[in-house]
């Protein structure tokens, strides 16, 4: 037997890969696994390149549990090493063999084994790690190397027969939970659920039936139970799928998920980077939050995170999915990666894609993708708030909704209302509703002035309308309950007053004593004689800001709700009945009534007042 130590620059190297290297334990698995994926494929590579003297044979990787002994094994049927390999590659930590593989077969070799570090990672959950290799190379006898968690190690002569390599982690006391096979089976199922080797562990049951009718019998058996599919489709060409395999596919994906996506992008480029994966459309409606960490990112098929911020820009997160590529960097820090070039690279191109493949269904089925648009539209309109690129291309297909139904892009409707929504200031004012039947009273009036309303209902909407008035400069968004009717696009002309100043003061006087919340502001104008006597509205800004405050998740408290009462002074209750009216408790009474009217319709007459509304109107039948 032989003793030594490994070469680390600090004996605290292994506590260091304990608590601090890796953000997640379970992570060893992958590591390890993929080790030996890394090992099979250059296997293969070797192969292919006629210098292995025998058939590969079965390649399988066989994960083993054996809960009496505390063990966990990995065994794989690669190319193994030899006395002079562990040495080099197992007792230099942070070494890793593949970069030397790379190096010397970069033309043909697909490898994994870009970890560094990761084969330590198995001192996380293992007191003692032994490792059982023999070479493929000829001549070669089995080596053990074995390892406690310090510098120090053991080699002797290993067991192993058939070429490969078995790693055996025995597990620590505070590591139990990776003796139990649905832990195992989880993970497996996570980070191994596409790995281009199959990965076996152990058998499952399987219903089995036999003949038809009543003769039918039906037996449990045990087969292998297999992980993996080492085929997933973004390996394939888009030529060889047809959609039912992509909405399969998808159901692997995403198994406890009912709904079928809307449609699907295929990414397959090797200049200036790797990247294969497939992205999908799912139905977002108007929700944003509950469907991100749906992107898985592979590199060569192992499965790296869910979490995919800092690969891919913010709103691309509620696309689904997989991103293989081995160009992102696969280290346990991923703090830099937005730093990365490649990364950016790759930011890039999936944006392009993603713009690309929207204007082309906009551009070949316009009918199509107008009835997606309520799907798609939050999609498209956080893009084009958060990725300036993106913007510049979803110009020509994002959609505005008008309230009758009718979809056009931002050039045509611009286009439509100028002329009538044009103001004094040479703005066009786009006109929208966030509830056709709240807002009911104020959409019919602005119809029969003509305007023309949009449906602006998505909790994106506040940024998106901010987004588009900086943008195009021309524009300005105003909710339909903002201001009355005839001041919704400003004009030069003014209605005249049937009262005189004296008479309008008068009139404020007694509204605004009637008003019981201090946030409303009473504004007396003369508007025509057939809109309502009192109206409230909700002032632009304000109320937006408030909106893209709630939506930020901040609080409130700095934009108060703000309200407008505004009393039609050319209204005949207006300027007979109340200005003429002698009983001062009557004409207040009246006042009152027509405020909670005015507030009825607004939404705002809740709780007591609304039943004291209810009674005074009951006893005026």
């Amino acid at each position: 037997m032989q003793r030594g130590n490994i070469s680390v620059q600090t004996e605290n190297i292994f506590p260091i890969i304990k608590k601090f290297l890796y953000s997640d334990q379970e992570i060893f698995l992958r590591e390890l696994i993929s080790n030996g994926v890394d090992a099979t494929t250059k296997l293969q590579t070797l192969s292919r390149r006629g210098e292995l003297n025998s058939d590969t044979g079965e390649v399988t990787i066989d994960i083993i549990l054996d809960e009496e002994k505390n063990t966990l094994t990995i065994r794989d049927r690669g190319i193994g090493m030899t006395e002079e390999e562990v040495m080099k590659y197992l007792n230099q930590v942070a070494f890793s063999s593949a970069q030397e593989f790379i190096d010397k077969y970069k033309d043909d070799a697909s490898i994994i084994g870009h970890f560094g570090l990761g084969f330590y990672s198995a001192f996380m959950v293992a007191t003692k790690v032994e490792v059982d290799t023999l070479s493929w190379k000829e001549g070669s006898t089995a080596i053990l190397w074995s390892c406690d968690g310090s510098p120090e190690y053991t080699l002797s002569e290993g067991s192993r027969k058939e070429r490969g390599t078995d790693i055996i982690l025995h597990i620590g006391d505070d590591s139990k939970e990776y003796l139990e096979k649905k832990r195992i089976e989880d993970l497996l199922e996570k980070y191994c659920k596409f790995l281009p080797i199959p990965i076996r562990f152990g058998k499952k049951d399987e219903s089995k039936t036999e003949g038809e009718g009543e003769d039918a019998k039906t037996e449990t058996i045990q087969v292998d139970h297999f992980i993996n599919n080492t085929q997933p489709i973004w390996k394939k060409l888009p030529a060889d799928l047809s959609d039912e395999d992509y909405r399969s596919f998808y159901r692997e994906l995403y198994p406890m998920s009912y709904e079928t996506p809307l449609f699907w992008i295929h990414l397959n480029i090797d200049f200036p980077f790797n990247l294969t994966g497939v992205l999908y459309f799912p139905h977002l409606g108007n929700n944003i939050e509950i469907q991100r960490n749906k992107i898985q990112l592979y590199s060569n098929q192992v499965y790296v995170t869910d979490n995919v911020k800092e690969i891919v820009p913010e709103f691309l997160t509620l696309l689904h999915g997989v991103i293989d590529s081995p160009d992102i960097p696969l280290n346990v820090s991923r703090s830099y990666l937005q730093a990365d070039s490649n990364v950016k690279k790759i930011t890039g191109y999936i944006t392009r894609k993603v713009a690309d493949k929207l204007a082309e269904l906009f551009q070949s089925e316009r009918d199509n993708y107008e009835s997606k648009w309520n799907d798609l539209s939050i999609f498209v309109k956080y893009g084009m708030i958060s990725d300036e690129k993106f913007y510049e291309k979803a110009t020509t297909f994002a959609l505005f909704k008008t309230l009758e139904g009718k979809y056009k892009t931002i050039e045509e409707y611009i286009d439509s209302v100028k002329t009538l929504q044009t103001d004094r200031h040479n703005k066009i004012i786009l006109i929208y509703s966030n509830d056709k039947e709240a807002q009911y009273a104020q959409i019919q009036s602005a119809k029969n002035n003509g305007f023309d309303v949009l449906v602006m209902d998505q909790v994106i909407d506040a940024h998106f309308m901010q987004q588009l008035e900086y943008k195009q400069g021309t524009v300005t968004f105003v909710r339909v309950d903002s201001d009355t009717t005839d001041n919704l696009v400003q004009k030069e002309e003014k209605k005249e007053s049937v009262l005189s100043e004296d008479q309008e003061k008068q009139i404020k006087e007694w509204f605004t004593a009637n008003l019981s919340d201090p946030m409303s502001t009473l504004v007396t104008k003369a508007l025509n004689p057939e809109d309502l006597p009192v109206q409230i509205t909700r002032p632009e800004f304000m109320r937006r800001m408030k909106e893209m405050q709630m939506m930020q998740g901040m609080k409130m408290d700095g934009f108060p709700d703000a309200i407008n009462v505004v009393v039609n002074t050319n209204h005949k209750i207006i300027n007979e009945q109340i200005l003429n009216q002698s009983d001062e408790s009557a004409r207040n009474e009246t006042m009152k009534y027509l405020i909670q009217i005015a507030k009825l319709q607004a939404g705002m007459l809740t709780g007591a007042e609304l039943n004291a509304f209810v009674n005074k109107s009951i006893e005026n039948i």
